[in-house]
């Protein structure tokens, strides 16, 4: 069985243990860790679409993700040792309507590696709130995670929110998830999208040009 296999069957597993030594293994042997990190998210879409099916329940759930989340900040200090300068700085949450953190917080750690300051909202971020953090943090990108497709239109008030408070011309505007194509772009307006972390880490490294 493959390394990839055994991660994301030990995610699937609930296996804390065999998830965690199969990801240090790959550590050491030299494995680029955002390969890691992608076997782990395959895991975790692998077991969302479990809960989905009635398969798994919400303890479950958050058990993989506990598990997920402990795989990654073992390969952080991994992600962290090429960071030489500092790229811009990112504000970024999932909004309002959705709990989903998994997809945010691995192009966080994608960010974080390229040299990006990420200051990180959180889940179910209410539009007042991103708009306060630019005043506060006055960051060069905001970006807005989501996985549901009813937190589309959260995404489009939060925009428009940005906008009424007179700040749109201030910051550049990315949003990502599994619901974001092209229709759903051109609903929201942001500057950039990506429903794939890696790609959205060089669109944010663009927009900073």
């Amino acid at each position: 069985m493959s390394s990839k296999q055994k991660i994301v069957d030990a995610i699937l597993d609930l296996d804390e243990a065999t998830a965690l030594s199969v990801a240090e293994e790959l550590l050491k042997s030299g494995n680029d860790p955002v390969q890691i990190l992608e076997m782990c998210r395959e895991g975790m879409s692998k077991v969302g679409e479990k809960f989905e099916a009635g398969e798994f329940f919400l303890s479950e759930m958050i058990m993989a993700a506990e598990i997920f989340n402990q795989v990654m900040e073992m390969i952080r200090p991994q992600l962290m040792k090429s960071v030489t300068e500092k790229k811009g700085k990112i504000v970024i949450g999932t909004v309002e309507g959705d709990v989903h953190d998994i997809g945010k917080n691995i192009i966080i750690a994608l960010l974080e590696a390229e040299g990006f300051e990420v200051i990180d909202l959180g889940v179910d971020v209410p539009s007042d709130r991103f708009v306060s953090a630019i005043k506060e943090y006055k960051p060069d990108i905001v970006g807005m995670s989501s996985l549901l497709t009813v937190a589309l239109e959260s995404t489009k008030e939060t925009v428009k929110a940005i906008e009424a408070a007179g700040l749109r011309d201030k910051v550049k505007i990315i949003v990502g998830g599994g619901r974001i194509d092209p229709q759903a772009a051109e609903y929201i307006k942001p500057d950039a999208y990506t429903d794939n972390a890696a790609l959205g880490v060089r669109l944010c490294k663009q927009l900073m040009e």
